[in-house]
Order: structure tokens, then sequence, then C-alpha cells
């Protein structure tokens, strides 16, 4: 399985969509910000999910562009 693959179904990500201010909602949240896999994955998908994820996880846009 690729890289890019594994952040779509991560499970701290899960747990973060269950609850965003649980500790381990919080970490993903953090370590995204600097993760070099979930950089690659949100580059690799097409520019609608993009925006999208931006939108759900605050993102700023033009980091991922």
């Amino acid at each position: 399985m690729k890289k890019e693959q594994q952040c779509e179904n991560c499970s701290m990500r899960a747990k973060y969509d269950i609850n965003p201010k649980s500790l381990t909602g919080r970490f993903w949240r953090w370590h995204i910000n600097f993760c070099p896999g979930w950089n690659r994955y949100i580059k690799s998908i097409d520019e609608d999910s993009r925006k999208l994820l931006c939108e759900k996880y605050k993102l700023k846009q033009n980091k991922y562009l």
C-alpha cells in the first residue's frame, strides 16, 4: 500500500473526525502541519477534494497548491 493511501484511512485521522478535541485528534491535527506523507497525499488528490479537506481541517489552501 502506498503512503498516500494510508493517510486516507489513518486511524488517528478517524479519531480526529470523531472528536477533534481528543488528545489523539489534536496530535493528528498538529502532526499534519509538517508530515511529509500528508503533504504528498494532499497534493496527489484532485483540486476539489483538496479544497474540501482544507475547509474541513481548516488548512491553508495556498500551502498545498
